[in-house]
């Protein structure tokens, strides 16, 4: 495996963590939101209020890694990207903001404010929906270069298929994980009622996943065809383990057994298809701008990238784990017996 291929695969597990922890996290403010509305906010919403309480202030510690990391090995998507991302990046932070300004307001401001909520709930699915746009830039047709200028070409974003195929299977994929596993954090807090709920939820929220995905290789095909077929010749196998785990997951769920080994399948289902993408994607990273190879930085501070990556990512996930086994699943916490 050479420099440049590692750098990205580091790069790409960090993508991956923020994947599904910021899933969980923009989820539970949907439902918590839902709750809400339908009145039955005293059943679930103070069990999303204790996965929330431990973790929402690392949730963005992933993307950070990623994002900083992209810039540092491949300095040239700071020139292309910085100009495509002006739009839905600048909301993407807007979102942010409101989404943070709404833990203080809660946490230290006025409690139960329905306004708050709405705005957690909806920058929820919001903010996933504005950075898959991400994807649809990366397989090109998006960005025209002239010398030395950068053109944005942000009608054909909001007019293209593909783009709206994308933002779908965002919004749908998150609200599937995030029931996937507040049910199983509702089962390790013998939260019967609040299980039920969730589970549905997942229940729900499953076959829209699915068919957001075949949604989004039939699009491909007619944006991308060159990936479309790297996909189908080289790493088809990947996402066919992708929707076996996906079966199984469901299944459990739908058998109310196992949730948290329903939950890892979930977690390998987004695994095998985020991976299965991004391999068939090499090697761009913008096509047909940027590649690994051409935008790469220069070999020794690539590999001081990677090693201190790599030594990121080995304190960052022990971290996140004992996170959880003190507060989010201690037996005390989890039942609402303990205060973080």
């Amino acid at each position: 495996m050479n420099i440049q291929i590692l750098g990205i695969t580091v790069l790409w597990i960090f993508l991956y963590g923020y994947l599904i922890v910021a899933s969980i996290d923009f989820g539970a403010g949907f439902f918590a939101y839902y709750g809400k509305i339908t009145k039955q906010d005293h059943i679930m919403n103070k069990l999303i209020s204790r996965y929330l309480s431990p973790v929402w202030e690392v949730t963005n510690v992933f993307f950070v890694f990623f994002f900083v990391g992209m810039v540092g090995f491949f300095p040239e998507t700071a020139f292309y990207y910085g100009t495509a991302l002006l739009i839905p990046g600048s909301i993407s932070l807007v979102l942010l903001a409101i989404r943070g300004s709404f833990y203080a307001f809660n946490n230290y401001g006025s409690k139960d404010n329905n306004i708050y909520l709405f705005l957690y709930g909806v920058t929820g699915l919001l903010i996933p929906a504005s950075l898959s746009t991400v994807l649809t830039i990366s397989e090109g047709g998006l960005i025209k270069k002239s010398g030395n200028n950068v053109e944005f070409l942000a009608k054909e974003l909001f007019t293209n298929f593909y783009s709206w195929s994308v933002v779908i299977l965002a919004i749908v994929s998150v609200l599937f994980i995030s029931a996937s596993f507040l049910t199983y954090y509702a089962d390790r807090a013998d939260d019967e009622k609040a299980r039920e709920i969730l589970r549905r939820f997942a229940l729900l929220w499953c076959f829209p996943t699915i068919l957001a995905s075949l949604l989004v290789f039939i699009s491909l095909k007619e944006h991308n065809l060159q990936h479309f077929n790297r996909i189908v010749n080289h790493y088809w196998w990947m996402f066919a383990l992708s929707l076996l785990c996906f079966l199984a997951a469901s299944f459990l769920i739908w058998r109310r057994r196992n949730y948290g080994t329903a939950f890892i399948f979930v977690m390998f289902q987004f695994f095998f298809a985020f991976f299965g993408y991004g391999a068939s994607h090499l090697p761009f990273i913008l096509d047909p701008y940027i590649t690994i190879y051409s935008g790469y930085t220069n070999p020794t501070m690539g590999t001081s990238l990677v090693i201190a990556f790599i030594c990121g990512l080995l304190i960052l996930v022990p971290s996140l784990i004992l996170l959880m086994r003190l507060f989010l699943f201690d037996a005390d916490y989890v039942k609402g017996g303990k205060k973080v």
